[in-house]
């Protein structure tokens, strides 16, 4: 443990250098509150996208890193402001024109357009939490509906009542001088239509802990800022939830990041210290635009896990949260097999490598082995080659390659299987475009054809590409098994017909009888679907089947 301590307190995977960050608020010794921190924040407006799911998972591995570094506790909060008032009905919803007459009013007072839950609120809280234990995440959640209306706000409330002044000096050096003449930090909870009110004060009382406003027909109201009455307008309300439950450490989107000393100033003056923060990149979908909770768009967390691991969207939030990224389906088999090469590199590496390796902390130390014996992107072309369509069939061919292979002792290949029928069903068939060989590329693959399963051409047409190289070098045992033999036999016979660059043989193979602008590695390929299947495919691509 004090090895790996050591190595973790000068390690540079980002997780390390935001925990060391917040063990340095506690070098004196553990908090008065026993333990330290960690909060993400949820705004229920829609259904909770893939975004929010970063956030809780980033979150996690920073507090796990602490977890090596320090033997202080640690608790991770996800608070939910689910009594913000609807401004705008979310499009991605059934009966969307049922939700217009509740607007303003508490997202936990909205009706549930579902029909599943209490309130529409209610229901964004359950998918968040099945999404969360989905992961098995460790948290605690916390309604803001419940954590107001219970009195577990009100001690800072009457702070803020008491301080009004000071922070709405904050806040109005943030404000156009329109905004100046109605803002306040507190919005009212209409005592009897039960619309969030956006209204200016007439009074804030320090010493009865009490607003006083007139709502939009003019009628004058006084009202508690305790009890749930009242909420804190967004910005004041982060600072605010910070100094109630004196958090330690929050990420959020770069959206935030120019609200972080308003956050921090406000804390400050409701007697907390402002907790550590690191902002993140947005995610965007594949057009470039930000992933939001009301349009719906990009990926959603249960459309990832139709056609992958949990553990591959994990690898795949892990990997440079200050760069912005694109979330769509094509990012998705690079993500699988990515995560599947890091697994194979732990088992080697020493103390401080395996720290920097994702799967570290994706897995929380407690790194699995990798069963993927067949890339992710080869059992897609498979798929696609096979027209299979129940994992069984692409099984055979694993046989082939891998004996020792079984959906028992390689689970993770069994379960990639599956997914690679759906995924390659849904987005590759779609897409796909054969064309006809060019002359060149005819040539070279009726001596591939011509190659396979023939040792004495195989090894001729090998030695004519080192002669042609100016290489003498012995020539490879012939193996019809063997991924790496296979391939020089088609890297040789690009080389020998003048392919230059040699990628454009490959391409050409990919195109003409994938239907794809890039493919698996060829040879491994070969391996793979079988040296007949193989023969067969080609010739079928030479005669035009293919394309039609």
């Amino acid at each position: 443990m004090t090895d790996l301590r050591d190595a973790a307190m000068t390690s540079k995977a980002w997780p390390f250098e935001e925990a060391r960050r917040v063990l340095k608020r506690y070098e004196g010794g553990a908090p008065e509150k026993g333990y330290v921190l960690f909060e993400t924040g949820y705004g229920p407006s829609g259904l909770p996208h893939i975004g929010t799911f970063g956030e809780v998972l980033r979150t996690t591995m920073v507090r796990r890193a602490f977890e090596v570094i320090s033997d202080i506790p640690t608790k991770m909060i996800c608070f939910s402001d689910d009594l913000d008032g609807m401004r705008k009905v979310p499009g991605n919803v059934p009966n969307p024109e049922s939700l217009t007459p509740h607007l303003q009013r508490p997202l936990t007072s909205v009706p549930d357009p579902f029909g599943t839950h209490e309130s529409f609120g209610h229901h964004n809280n359950a998918m968040l939490r099945r999404f969360l234990d989905t992961f098995g995440f460790e948290y605690e959640f916390i309604s803001a509906t419940e954590f107001y209306g219970s009195g577990r706000f009100d001690e800072v409330l009457k702070r803020a009542v008491e301080r009004y002044d000071d922070i709405m000096k904050v806040m109005l050096k943030s404000l156009r001088e329109e905004r100046q003449q109605t803002y306040s930090i507190f919005l009212p909870i209409h005592p009897e239509t039960g619309r969030v009110l956006y209204v200016p004060m007439k009074a804030v009382d320090p010493v009865a802990h009490t607003i006083t406003f007139d709502d939009e027909d003019g009628r004058e109201w006084t009202l508690p800022v305790t009890g749930g009455n009242v909420k804190f307008q967004w910005k004041p309300d982060f600072g605010a939830r910070w100094a109630a439950l004196e958090v330690d450490f929050e990420m959020y989107g770069k959206d935030h990041s120019t609200n972080t000393p308003i956050y921090s100033r406000i804390c400050e003056i409701l007697g907390t210290k402002a907790p550590e923060t690191y902002t993140y990149e947005l995610f965007l979908d594949e057009g470039g635009q930000k992933i939001s909770k009301t349009s719906g768009n990009g990926i959603s967390i249960d459309e990832w896990l139709s056609y992958a691991s949990t553990e591959s969207l994990s690898y795949f939030m892990y990997g440079k949260p200050k760069t912005a990224k694109r979330m769509h389906f094509d990012v998705i088999p690079k993500a699988v097999d990515e995560y599947h090469q890091q697994l194979r590199a732990y088992g080697a590496q020493d103390t401080a490598a395996r720290l920097a390796n994702p799967v570290y902390h994706i897995h929380g130390g407690d790194v699995p082995e990798s069963t993927m014996v067949v890339p992710f992107a080869m059992l897609l072309n498979l798929a696609s080659v096979s027209s299979a369509e129940e994992k069984d069939k692409l099984w055979g061919f694993i046989n082939r390659y891998a004996p020792d292979a079984s959906p028992e002792t390689n689970p993770d290949l069994d379960q990639a299987a599956g997914f690679a029928i759906r995924y390659y069903n849904d987005f590759v068939k779609p897409t796909r475009q054969f064309r006809l060989p060019t002359d060149q590329e005819r040539g070279a693959m009726e001596e591939l054809i011509a190659c396979l399963g023939d040792a004495d051409k195989a090894l001729d047409v090998i030695a004519r590409k080192n002669a042609q190289e100016g290489k003498e070098v012995a020539l490879p045992e012939v193996d019809w098994h063997d991924d790496e033999f296979l391939q020089s036999i088609v890297f040789a016979i690009g080389k020998t017909h003048g392919f230059d660059p040699l990628r454009a043989w490959f391409s050409g193979l990919y195109e003409v009888l994938l239907g794809a602008s890039q493919g698996p590695r060829f040879g491994g390929f070969i391996a793979l679907y079988g040296i007949d299947e193989t023969v067969q495919l080609i010739e079928d691509g030479l005669a035009g089947k293919l394309v039609t």
